[in-house]
């Protein structure tokens, strides 16, 4: 298993777990929509350091925005096994191609 599975898991587990205990379940415990603005603010941020070039600070960043993505996920009960699926599907597609087949 990656650690990026790793993590997917152990948010999935915070989502009934006490949220005096954890920053996850604490942050699930407020809803779908804070959890999408701390990604906002997180994805924010990396794009802050992106531009500065800050390589250290943006993969730092990175990883938060990766962390808030899944915690935004698991709060819509999205699994990282759908991105997934979804991600195969578009394989092998152009960027363009698969982005004119979404509906309007």
């Amino acid at each position: 298993m990656s650690a990026l599975h790793d993590l997917a898991a152990t948010i999935a587990a915070r989502k009934t777990a006490d949220p005096d205990g954890s920053w996850t379940a604490k942050l699930l415990a407020k809803g779908p929509e804070k959890c999408a603005e701390k990604f906002g603010e997180e994805a924010i941020e990396a794009v802050i350091e992106a531009v500065k070039g800050d390589r250290a600070r943006l993969t730092a960043e990175a990883a938060d925005v990766i962390f808030h993505l899944l915690v935004m996920l698991a709060a819509r009960d999205v699994t990282l096994a759908d991105v997934e699926t979804e991600l195969a599907r578009r394989a092998g597609t152009s960027g363009i191609a698969e982005k004119a087949s979404r509906p309007a």
